[in-house]
Protein backbone atom coordinates (compact mmCIF):
# COMPACT_ATOMS: atom_id res chain seq x y z
CA UNK A 1 0.00 0.00 0.00
CA UNK A 2 0.95 3.64 -0.35
CA UNK A 3 1.05 5.57 2.89
CA UNK A 4 2.25 8.97 4.09
CA UNK A 5 4.28 9.66 7.23
CA UNK A 6 4.20 13.17 8.65
CA UNK A 7 6.77 14.48 11.11
CA UNK A 8 7.37 17.82 12.81
CA UNK A 9 10.54 19.66 11.77
CA UNK A 10 12.79 21.41 14.29
CA UNK A 11 14.63 23.98 12.12
CA UNK A 12 17.08 26.46 13.55
CA UNK A 13 16.46 30.19 13.12
CA UNK A 14 18.69 30.29 10.02
CA UNK A 15 16.99 27.23 8.56
CA UNK A 16 13.56 28.78 9.17
CA UNK A 17 14.65 31.83 7.15
CA UNK A 18 15.95 29.55 4.38
CA UNK A 19 12.76 27.47 4.33
CA UNK A 20 10.66 30.62 4.09
CA UNK A 21 12.84 31.93 1.23
CA UNK A 22 12.54 28.58 -0.55
CA UNK A 23 8.77 28.66 -0.23
CA UNK A 24 8.61 32.28 -1.47
CA UNK A 25 10.77 31.50 -4.52
CA UNK A 26 8.66 28.47 -5.43
CA UNK A 27 5.53 30.61 -5.08
CA UNK A 28 7.07 33.27 -7.33
CA UNK A 29 7.91 30.56 -9.89
CA UNK A 30 4.33 29.26 -9.77
CA UNK A 31 2.86 32.75 -10.25
CA UNK A 32 5.29 33.60 -13.06
CA UNK A 33 4.45 30.36 -14.87
CA UNK A 34 0.73 31.10 -14.49
CA UNK A 35 1.21 34.62 -15.88
CA UNK A 36 3.22 33.14 -18.77
CA UNK A 37 0.33 30.86 -19.70
CA UNK A 38 -2.29 33.60 -19.36
CA UNK A 39 -0.34 36.15 -21.42
CA UNK A 40 0.60 33.71 -24.19
CA UNK A 41 -3.01 32.69 -24.69
CA UNK A 42 -4.42 36.23 -24.39
CA UNK A 43 -1.89 37.84 -26.79
CA UNK A 44 -1.16 35.08 -29.29
CA UNK A 45 -3.73 32.33 -28.68
CA UNK A 46 -0.91 29.91 -27.77
CA UNK A 47 -1.34 27.25 -25.10
CA UNK A 48 1.78 26.79 -22.99
CA UNK A 49 2.39 23.29 -21.63
CA UNK A 50 4.48 21.89 -18.80
CA UNK A 51 7.21 20.73 -21.19
CA UNK A 52 7.69 24.25 -22.52
CA UNK A 53 8.02 25.79 -19.08
CA UNK A 54 10.26 23.01 -17.78
CA UNK A 55 12.63 23.59 -20.71
CA UNK A 56 12.83 27.30 -19.78
CA UNK A 57 13.66 26.49 -16.16
CA UNK A 58 17.40 26.07 -16.76
CA UNK A 59 17.61 29.59 -18.23
CA UNK A 60 15.66 31.04 -15.30
CA UNK A 61 18.04 29.38 -12.85
CA UNK A 62 21.11 30.60 -14.75
CA UNK A 63 19.85 34.20 -14.80
CA UNK A 64 18.96 34.12 -11.07
CA UNK A 65 21.73 32.07 -9.51
CA UNK A 66 21.30 33.65 -6.06
CA UNK A 67 17.51 33.23 -6.15
CA UNK A 68 15.88 30.41 -8.11
CA UNK A 69 19.27 28.80 -8.73
CA UNK A 70 19.69 27.99 -5.02
CA UNK A 71 16.97 25.37 -4.93
CA UNK A 72 16.51 21.89 -6.28
CA UNK A 73 15.75 21.68 -10.00
CA UNK A 74 13.45 18.70 -9.37
CA UNK A 75 11.43 20.55 -6.73
CA UNK A 76 10.92 23.43 -9.17
CA UNK A 77 9.75 20.98 -11.81
CA UNK A 78 7.28 19.61 -9.25
CA UNK A 79 5.95 23.16 -8.73
CA UNK A 80 5.43 23.54 -12.49
CA UNK A 81 3.67 20.16 -12.59
CA UNK A 82 1.43 21.40 -9.77
CA UNK A 83 0.34 24.30 -11.98
CA UNK A 84 -0.16 21.93 -14.91
CA UNK A 85 -2.44 19.73 -12.77
CA UNK A 86 -4.43 22.85 -11.81
CA UNK A 87 -5.06 23.60 -15.49
CA UNK A 88 -5.91 19.98 -16.23
CA UNK A 89 -8.48 20.01 -13.43
CA UNK A 90 -9.85 23.34 -14.68
CA UNK A 91 -10.48 22.02 -18.21
CA UNK A 92 -12.00 18.82 -16.77
CA UNK A 93 -14.49 20.93 -14.79
CA UNK A 94 -15.32 22.96 -17.92
CA UNK A 95 -16.03 19.79 -19.91
CA UNK A 96 -18.17 18.41 -17.08
CA UNK A 97 -20.27 21.58 -16.96
CA UNK A 98 -19.28 22.41 -13.39
CA UNK A 99 -18.14 25.78 -12.03
CA UNK A 100 -14.67 25.98 -13.61
CA UNK A 101 -12.60 27.96 -11.08
CA UNK A 102 -9.67 29.24 -13.14
CA UNK A 103 -6.23 28.68 -11.53
CA UNK A 104 -5.44 31.66 -9.35
CA UNK A 105 -2.27 33.45 -8.34
CA UNK A 106 -0.96 32.32 -4.98
CA UNK A 107 -0.65 34.88 -2.22
CA UNK A 108 1.74 34.55 0.70
CA UNK A 109 -0.77 32.54 2.73
CA UNK A 110 -1.96 30.31 -0.13
CA UNK A 111 1.23 28.47 -1.01
CA UNK A 112 2.57 26.31 1.82
CA UNK A 113 4.03 23.15 0.26
CA UNK A 114 7.20 22.22 -1.61
CA UNK A 115 7.67 18.75 -3.06
CA UNK A 116 10.80 16.83 -4.00
CA UNK A 117 9.78 14.02 -6.40
CA UNK A 118 12.56 11.63 -5.42
CA UNK A 119 14.52 10.84 -2.27
CA UNK A 120 18.15 11.69 -3.03
CA UNK A 121 17.43 14.31 -5.71
CA UNK A 122 17.70 17.65 -3.95
CA UNK A 123 16.71 16.11 -0.62
CA UNK A 124 17.75 13.16 1.53
CA UNK A 125 15.80 11.48 4.30
CA UNK A 126 17.85 10.36 7.31
CA UNK A 127 20.81 12.32 5.99
CA UNK A 128 22.91 11.72 9.15
CA UNK A 129 22.31 8.04 9.98
CA UNK A 130 25.37 7.99 12.21
CA UNK A 131 23.71 10.35 14.69
CA UNK A 132 22.77 8.28 17.78
CA UNK A 133 19.58 10.02 18.88
CA UNK A 134 18.17 12.32 16.19
CA UNK A 135 16.90 12.09 12.62
CA UNK A 136 17.68 14.70 9.98
CA UNK A 137 16.44 15.48 6.48
CA UNK A 138 18.76 17.32 4.12
CA UNK A 139 17.16 19.89 1.83
CA UNK A 140 19.16 21.62 -0.90
CA UNK A 141 19.77 25.25 -0.01
CA UNK A 142 18.59 24.73 3.58
CA UNK A 143 20.85 22.09 5.11
CA UNK A 144 20.31 19.23 7.54
CA UNK A 145 17.05 19.92 9.37
CA UNK A 146 16.24 18.01 12.54
CA UNK A 147 13.08 15.89 12.47
CA UNK A 148 10.89 14.90 15.41
CA UNK A 149 10.45 11.29 14.25
CA UNK A 150 7.84 9.74 16.54
CA UNK A 151 7.37 6.48 14.62
CA UNK A 152 9.24 4.25 12.21
CA UNK A 153 9.03 4.82 8.45
CA UNK A 154 8.00 1.74 6.49
CA UNK A 155 8.08 0.98 2.79
CA UNK A 156 10.06 2.76 0.06
CA UNK A 157 10.18 6.55 0.14
CA UNK A 158 8.97 7.95 -3.18
CA UNK A 159 8.44 11.67 -2.59
CA UNK A 160 9.31 14.14 0.17
CA UNK A 161 7.30 17.29 0.87
CA UNK A 162 7.77 20.15 3.30
CA UNK A 163 4.64 21.86 4.54
CA UNK A 164 4.20 25.04 6.58
CA UNK A 165 1.26 25.23 8.97
CA UNK A 166 1.26 28.55 10.82
CA UNK A 167 4.65 28.76 12.50
CA UNK A 168 5.22 25.00 12.33
CA UNK A 169 7.06 23.11 9.60
CA UNK A 170 6.40 19.48 8.72
CA UNK A 171 8.02 16.92 6.45
CA UNK A 172 5.72 14.43 4.71
CA UNK A 173 7.11 11.18 3.28
CA UNK A 174 5.00 9.39 0.69
CA UNK A 175 5.97 5.70 0.72
CA UNK A 176 5.18 2.77 -1.55
CA UNK A 177 5.08 -0.93 -0.63
CA UNK A 178 4.07 -0.26 2.97
CA UNK A 179 3.14 -3.63 4.49
CA UNK A 180 -0.42 -3.96 5.74
CA UNK A 181 -0.83 -4.31 9.50
CA UNK A 182 -3.64 -6.86 9.46
CA UNK A 183 -5.54 -7.38 12.69
CA UNK A 184 -6.93 -10.72 13.91
CA UNK A 185 -10.53 -11.45 12.93
CA UNK A 186 -13.22 -10.72 15.50
CA UNK A 187 -16.18 -12.27 13.69
CA UNK A 188 -18.36 -9.20 14.31
CA UNK A 189 -19.95 -6.49 12.18
CA UNK A 190 -21.38 -3.08 13.07
CA UNK A 191 -23.28 -0.26 11.50
CA UNK A 192 -22.46 3.30 12.56
CA UNK A 193 -24.75 6.31 12.47
CA UNK A 194 -22.90 9.64 12.38
CA UNK A 195 -24.37 12.47 14.39
CA UNK A 196 -23.82 15.70 16.26
CA UNK A 197 -24.85 14.70 19.76
CA UNK A 198 -22.49 11.73 19.44
CA UNK A 199 -19.84 11.49 16.77
CA UNK A 200 -20.98 7.95 15.96
CA UNK A 201 -23.44 5.47 17.39
CA UNK A 202 -22.93 1.76 16.75
CA UNK A 203 -25.56 -0.87 16.13
CA UNK A 204 -24.44 -2.42 19.44
CA UNK A 205 -25.74 0.65 21.26
CA UNK A 206 -22.40 2.33 21.98
CA UNK A 207 -22.25 6.12 21.68
CA UNK A 208 -18.83 7.47 20.67
CA UNK A 209 -18.36 10.92 22.12
CA UNK A 210 -18.23 14.06 19.98
CA UNK A 211 -15.58 16.30 21.66
CA UNK A 212 -16.80 19.53 19.94
CA UNK A 213 -13.32 21.03 19.78
CA UNK A 214 -14.41 24.13 17.86
CA UNK A 215 -17.16 24.90 20.36
CA UNK A 216 -14.71 24.46 23.25
CA UNK A 217 -12.36 27.03 21.68
CA UNK A 218 -15.10 29.39 20.48
CA UNK A 219 -14.49 32.06 23.14
CA UNK A 220 -10.76 32.25 22.51
CA UNK A 221 -11.33 32.28 18.74
CA UNK A 222 -13.86 35.11 19.10
CA UNK A 223 -11.41 37.19 21.13
CA UNK A 224 -8.62 36.57 18.61
CA UNK A 225 -10.93 37.45 15.73
CA UNK A 226 -11.98 40.73 17.37
CA UNK A 227 -8.35 41.64 18.02
CA UNK A 228 -7.54 40.95 14.38
CA UNK A 229 -10.43 43.14 13.19
CA UNK A 230 -8.98 46.12 15.12
CA UNK A 231 -5.53 45.91 13.53
CA UNK A 232 -4.48 48.03 10.57
CA UNK A 233 -3.98 46.10 7.34
CA UNK A 234 -0.34 45.59 6.47
CA UNK A 235 0.89 46.32 9.98
CA UNK A 236 3.20 44.15 12.03
CA UNK A 237 0.60 43.83 14.77
CA UNK A 238 -1.95 42.55 12.29
CA UNK A 239 0.49 39.86 11.12
CA UNK A 240 0.95 38.79 14.74
CA UNK A 241 -2.82 38.73 15.29
CA UNK A 242 -3.24 36.59 12.15
CA UNK A 243 -0.59 34.19 13.47
CA UNK A 244 -2.36 33.91 16.85
CA UNK A 245 -5.71 33.19 15.20
CA UNK A 246 -4.12 30.64 12.84
CA UNK A 247 -2.45 28.93 15.81
CA UNK A 248 -5.82 28.53 17.55
CA UNK A 249 -7.45 27.10 14.44
CA UNK A 250 -4.44 24.82 13.95
CA UNK A 251 -4.83 23.46 17.46
CA UNK A 252 -8.54 22.71 16.85
CA UNK A 253 -7.64 20.94 13.62
CA UNK A 254 -4.99 18.79 15.30
CA UNK A 255 -7.37 17.91 18.14
CA UNK A 256 -10.03 16.88 15.64
CA UNK A 257 -7.55 14.73 13.72
CA UNK A 258 -6.30 13.08 16.89
CA UNK A 259 -9.84 12.25 18.01
CA UNK A 260 -10.77 10.90 14.58
CA UNK A 261 -7.69 8.63 14.55
CA UNK A 262 -8.45 7.23 18.01
CA UNK A 263 -12.14 6.64 17.28
CA UNK A 264 -11.42 5.00 13.92
CA UNK A 265 -8.77 2.75 15.45
CA UNK A 266 -11.22 1.69 18.16
CA UNK A 267 -13.82 0.66 15.56
CA UNK A 268 -11.32 -1.10 13.30
CA UNK A 269 -9.97 -3.11 16.24
CA UNK A 270 -13.45 -4.22 17.32
CA UNK A 271 -15.21 -5.14 14.05
CA UNK A 272 -14.43 -7.07 10.87
CA UNK A 273 -17.16 -5.32 8.86
CA UNK A 274 -18.09 -1.66 9.37
CA UNK A 275 -21.04 -0.12 7.55
CA UNK A 276 -21.59 3.64 7.39
CA UNK A 277 -23.80 6.10 5.57
CA UNK A 278 -22.67 7.43 2.21
CA UNK A 279 -23.13 11.06 3.21
CA UNK A 280 -22.92 14.09 0.90
CA UNK A 281 -21.48 16.40 3.53
CA UNK A 282 -21.01 19.36 1.17
CA UNK A 283 -24.71 19.28 0.32
CA UNK A 284 -25.73 18.84 3.95
CA UNK A 285 -23.76 21.91 5.05
CA UNK A 286 -24.86 24.18 2.22
CA UNK A 287 -26.08 27.60 3.34
CA UNK A 288 -29.83 28.14 3.68
CA UNK A 289 -29.63 31.93 3.24
CA UNK A 290 -31.04 31.80 -0.30
CA UNK A 291 -31.14 34.92 -2.51
CA UNK A 292 -32.67 38.39 -2.34
CA UNK A 293 -35.54 37.20 -4.53
CA UNK A 294 -36.06 33.95 -2.60
CA UNK A 295 -34.62 34.30 0.91
CA UNK A 296 -34.20 31.15 2.95
CA UNK A 297 -36.00 30.17 6.13
CA UNK A 298 -34.57 29.17 9.53
CA UNK A 299 -31.21 30.52 8.39
CA UNK A 300 -29.75 30.91 11.91
CA UNK A 301 -30.75 27.38 12.93
CA UNK A 302 -29.33 25.91 9.72
CA UNK A 303 -26.13 27.87 10.19
CA UNK A 304 -25.73 26.45 13.70
CA UNK A 305 -26.37 22.92 12.43
CA UNK A 306 -23.81 23.38 9.65
CA UNK A 307 -21.25 24.57 12.19
CA UNK A 308 -21.91 21.56 14.42
CA UNK A 309 -21.59 19.11 11.52
CA UNK A 310 -18.30 20.63 10.41
CA UNK A 311 -17.05 20.70 14.00
CA UNK A 312 -17.77 16.97 14.30
CA UNK A 313 -15.52 16.37 11.28
CA UNK A 314 -17.48 13.58 9.59
CA UNK A 315 -15.48 13.83 6.38
CA UNK A 316 -12.13 13.62 8.15
CA UNK A 317 -13.35 10.74 10.30
CA UNK A 318 -14.65 8.68 7.35
CA UNK A 319 -11.44 9.26 5.38
CA UNK A 320 -9.27 8.09 8.29
CA UNK A 321 -11.61 5.16 8.94
CA UNK A 322 -11.27 3.99 5.33
CA UNK A 323 -7.46 4.17 5.49
CA UNK A 324 -7.27 2.27 8.76
CA UNK A 325 -9.77 -0.34 7.58
CA UNK A 326 -7.74 -0.97 4.43
CA UNK A 327 -4.51 -1.27 6.39
CA UNK A 328 -6.05 -3.63 8.96
CA UNK A 329 -7.77 -5.83 6.38
CA UNK A 330 -11.26 -4.80 7.47
CA UNK A 331 -14.26 -4.39 5.17
CA UNK A 332 -15.85 -0.95 4.96
CA UNK A 333 -19.25 -0.59 3.27
CA UNK A 334 -21.08 2.66 2.45
CA UNK A 335 -24.87 2.56 2.09
CA UNK A 336 -27.58 5.00 1.01
CA UNK A 337 -28.72 6.89 4.14
CA UNK A 338 -32.26 7.57 2.87
CA UNK A 339 -34.91 6.69 5.49
CA UNK A 340 -32.48 4.87 7.79
CA UNK A 341 -33.61 7.10 10.67
CA UNK A 342 -37.34 6.67 9.92
CA UNK A 343 -37.46 2.89 9.41
CA UNK A 344 -38.15 0.49 12.26
CA UNK A 345 -35.24 -1.89 12.73
CA UNK A 346 -37.63 -4.57 14.00
CA UNK A 347 -40.55 -4.62 11.53
CA UNK A 348 -39.30 -2.42 8.68
CA UNK A 349 -42.17 0.09 8.87
CA UNK A 350 -41.08 3.48 7.50
CA UNK A 351 -42.89 6.64 8.57
CA UNK A 352 -41.90 10.19 9.50
CA UNK A 353 -43.89 9.93 12.74
CA UNK A 354 -41.63 7.10 13.96
CA UNK A 355 -38.97 9.66 14.90
CA UNK A 356 -40.51 11.36 17.92
CA UNK A 357 -37.52 13.53 18.87
CA UNK A 358 -33.86 13.73 17.99
CA UNK A 359 -33.08 10.88 20.40
CA UNK A 360 -36.34 8.91 20.59
CA UNK A 361 -37.72 6.36 18.13
CA UNK A 362 -41.12 4.73 18.50
CA UNK A 363 -42.58 2.59 15.71
CA UNK A 364 -46.22 3.46 15.06
CA UNK A 365 -46.80 0.00 13.60
CA UNK A 366 -45.27 -2.49 16.06
CA UNK A 367 -44.54 -0.30 19.08
CA UNK A 368 -40.78 -0.88 18.99
CA UNK A 369 -38.98 1.78 21.06
CA UNK A 370 -35.26 2.50 20.93
CA UNK A 371 -32.70 5.25 20.83
CA UNK A 372 -33.11 6.85 17.41
CA UNK A 373 -29.41 6.66 16.52
CA UNK A 374 -29.12 3.01 17.59
CA UNK A 375 -32.17 2.15 15.50
CA UNK A 376 -30.63 3.93 12.49
CA UNK A 377 -27.29 2.16 12.99
CA UNK A 378 -29.05 -1.24 12.92
CA UNK A 379 -30.79 -0.30 9.67
CA UNK A 380 -27.44 0.78 8.24
CA UNK A 381 -25.86 -2.53 9.25
CA UNK A 382 -28.71 -4.53 7.68
CA UNK A 383 -28.45 -2.57 4.42
CA UNK A 384 -24.68 -3.02 4.29
CA UNK A 385 -24.83 -6.78 4.86
CA UNK A 386 -27.50 -7.05 2.15
CA UNK A 387 -25.22 -5.20 -0.28
CA UNK A 388 -22.31 -7.47 0.58
CA UNK A 389 -24.42 -10.64 0.14
CA UNK A 390 -25.72 -9.39 -3.22
CA UNK A 391 -22.17 -8.64 -4.39
CA UNK A 392 -20.95 -12.09 -3.31
CA UNK A 393 -23.92 -13.80 -5.03
CA UNK A 394 -23.16 -11.95 -8.27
Amino acid sequence: MRRSFKFLLRPTAKQTVALTACLDDHRALYNAALEHRRTAYAKAGVSIRYGDQSADLKHIRADDADGQGRWSFSSQQATLRRLDRAFTAFFARVRAGRTPGFPRFKGENRFDTIEWPKDGDGCRWDSQPEHPTATFVRLQGVGHVRVHQHRAVRGTIKTISVNREGIRWYVVLSCDDVPAASLPATGTAAGIDLGVASLATTSDGEHLVNPRHLAASADRLAVAQRELALKKRGSKRRRKAVARLAALHGKVRRQRLDGAHKTALRLVAAYDVIVHEDLRIANMTRSASGTLQAPGTNVAQKSGLNRSILDAGWGVFLTILSHKAESAGRELIAVNPVNTSRTCARCGHCAQNNRITQAEFFCTACGHAAHADVNAARNILRAGLALRDAAQAA
